[in-house]
């Protein structure tokens, strides 16, 4: 505890003003990936949903009248994302901490996943500090907070919380990750030369906390994919390795295969700009889907070169481009619901389709990578999930500020139906009318 009085006395003073960082070079730095990219913070009504389903609207769009496809809103993946989340939230805030503890290790222990492949635990340790840092980082918004903003209350009451419960190794995941998640609120997303002095300070003062609460639990490291997951996201602030990163994403990845965001995260930690470099990038790539073989195929390469080859052209023109194709055939094959769909075909046509660098041969690679999007759209798609296309057209950048998700859902269900219509614009120059069923999408006579 004597470390909160340093981090008081450094954040104390405002912070300067942080710069948006170009090129997504801090994609895979935050403590977790996904849950920054594609999931909404836990929302103010904390009980979970006791309401059926949403029925399934048709997307309607005046000038695409011959596309029907229907947009379920929140998706099932949305729903249970946010039970998990609230329902942790709802837990902390009515001070239950046994309970939930008890939760989040049945879930850690039992591998439990949604059915879109995001961590059960990590959703529930999410949610239980997501005032704390929903507090600072409000405060922290326009770079100019209030004297008396409530920079460390929050903090400080998870802080008692371990306190009264040292050997909960739950409770040490969610505050550790806590003060990582306002250590990144400081930093911001700039270059590392034009952050301020003291925003370094608190970054790494809140780093350095966060690592001495994991520390006496790293022996337990292998029984658990919470804790697993927590140690990886401190990598960021430890200076490693490249093969430090690779074992300990190996470690990761091994208690739960089929949660994908840490593939993801390997696979961008591998790239020079980083810890590793390009032949150590495929070498673990191929690695890990031999060793993921029985979960998802070629899929395991496929993961982990995913973000990478978003980022780096060099990663990209050298991809084993048949390679990869396999493994999108086998991730769907694995695990064929409507957000991995989504994810994939939007992944292809937008991503990728868009990313043209002027490098002939990672172009090349990236221009075929979008031709996938039309047997993935005609054999996998179902429905439309517009905020998983708003996030591919982003390049699904963890630095990503949105202002208004309706509008940025409504971005990415524009970009979803001009791609869908254009994959299918010889059937409706026939006449034809494009309707998407629980099989897939079906012409029909107009």
């Amino acid at each position: 505890m004597d470390l909160m009085s340093g981090l008081i006395a450094k954040i104390t003073r405002k912070p300067a003003k942080t710069l948006h960082m170009p090129d997504r070079q801090r994609a895979a730095t935050a403590p977790s990936p996904t849950l920054q990219c594609q999931n909404k913070r836990p929302s103010r009504d904390v009980s979970p949903p006791t309401t059926p389903a949403p029925h399934k609207q048709p997307c309607a769009t005046p000038a695409l009248d011959r596309l029907s496809i229907p947009c379920p809103d929140p998706t099932l993946e949305e729903r249970i994302r946010d039970a998990n989340q609230n329902s942790a939230l709802r837990l902390v805030r009515q001070e239950k901490w046994p309970e939930l503890s008890a939760m989040v290790a049945a879930a850690d222990t039992r591998r439990t996943m949604t059915p879109g492949g995001m961590a059960v635990a990590e959703l529930m340790a999410f949610g239980a500090r997501a005032d704390v840092v929903l507090a600072v980082e409000h405060a922290l918004i326009d770079k100019n907070p209030e004297h008396d903003a409530p920079l460390l209350r929050g903090i400080e009451s998870l802080e008692y919380v371990l306190a009264e419960n040292p050997d909960d190794y739950v409770v040490a995941c969610i505050v550790a990750q806590a003060h990582m998640d306002l250590a990144w609120a400081w930093r911001g997303i700039g270059w590392d030369v034009e952050i301020a002095p003291r925003n370094r300070e608190a970054f790494d003062a809140h780093f350095a906390r966060a690592r001495d609460i994991i520390t006496p639990f790293n022996a337990n490291a292998t029984q658990s994919p919470l804790l697993a997951h927590t140690i990886c996201a401190l990598l960021s602030g430890d200076g490693s390795t490249g093969q430090r990163v690779a074992d300990r994403y190996e470690a990761l990845i091994d208690l739960n295969p089929e949660n994908v965001a840490p593939y993801r995260t390997l696979g961008t930690h591998m790239l020079p700009r980083w810890y590793g470099s390009y032949p150590g990038l495929e070498l673990e790539a191929r690695r890990t889907a031999v060793r993921t073989r029985d979960t998802w195929g070629a899929g395991g390469y496929t993961w982990v070169m995913f973000d990478a080859i978003c980022v780096d052209d060099t990663a990209c023109a050298r991809l084993d481009l048949p390679f990869f194709i396999e493994g999108l055939h086998d991730i769907l094959s694995h695990r064929p619901e409507p957000h991995t769909a989504n994810l994939l075909a939007a992944y292809c046509a937008n991503t990728m389709g868009q990313a043209f660098s002027g490098n002939d041969s990672a172009d090349f690679i990236r221009a075929s990578i979008a031709d996938c999007a039309d047997w993935i759209v005609r054999e996998h798609l179902t429905e439309l999930h517009p905020m998983i296309w708003a996030h591919a057209a982003q390049g699904f950048a963890n630095n990503l500020r949105v202002s208004s998700t309706a509008r940025f859902a409504r971005a990415g269900h524009d970009d979803a139906m001009r791609i869908i219509a254009g994959l299918f614009r010889s059937e409706i120059e026939q006449g034809k009318r494009i309707v998407f069923t629980d099989k897939g999408p079906v012409a029909m006579a107009a």
